[in-house]
């Protein structure tokens, strides 16, 4: 793994950890609120190992990147969905190291994100989302994942004891009956976003398999 560093197109620094990998094919990572890049260190080697390259990002206002470690605690609606900006560099970034096909994963703020990004990116060959809400920040996933299309693999998660989580999933599994690479997994008191692999270790192996499985042609 390498810390590197990019500019947005509207002059933001975003720090990232880059793992590289031997497949074509490129995953990035967007954390949830509060955490960094870190958050995904045990998923990121393992998708290492598994051949694809990974690059997870520290978004604006987080970490190392421009405006952290807390500056997001000040940030509007309007200021967090910038980082949209944030994910379409690092998009290029993947591009630019070789990879041909892109995945994005998130977690809570970040799911939201990565599926408002992927419908509106439809190359985006699929996002799982560790958390969603209907809502975080304005980015409202009821409407975005409409604009899912059937190309698109799309993985759920939410556990129990997180009920707006849950609650969201359920209902995003619901309007999204028209997608065929769509999966759902409901996990029994294992928290909240990345949270979920200290409680369920197991998980990242899930996520891999899942990975692997919508990479393939």
């Amino acid at each position: 793994m390498q810390t590197e560093h990019f500019l947005t197109k509207d002059g933001f620094r975003i720090a990232g950890d880059y793992y590289a990998g031997t497949r074509k094919s490129g995953v990035l990572l967007l954390h949830m609120m509060p955490a960094d890049r870190t958050s995904w260190k045990g998923l990121a080697t393992k998708l290492q190992e598994s051949g694809f390259c990974v690059l997870a990002i520290d978004l604006r206002g987080h970490g190392q990147s421009t405006g952290g470690p807390n500056g997001y605690q000040a940030f509007s609606d309007a200021e967090h969905q910038q980082s949209v900006f944030d994910i379409e560099s690092s998009v290029d970034f993947l591009h630019a190291r070789g990879a041909e096909k892109i995945h994005i994963g998130g977690a809570s703020i970040g799911a939201n994100m990565a599926l408002q990004y992927a419908a509106s990116h439809q190359e985006i060959a699929s996002v799982m989302l560790l958390s969603p809400g209907l809502d975080y920040q304005g980015i409202h996933t009821d409407i975005w994942i409409d604009n899912i299309k059937p190309n698109q693999a799309v993985l759920l998660m939410a556990s129990d004891d997180d009920v707006y989580s849950f609650t969201s999933v359920k209902t995003l599994f619901d309007r999204s009956l028209n997608l065929p690479k769509r999966e759902v997994k409901l996990l029994s008191e294992a928290g909240h976003g990345t949270n979920v692999f200290q409680k369920n270790p197991g998980f990242i192996d899930e996520l891999v398999t899942w990975l692997k499985k919508v990479d393939s042609p």
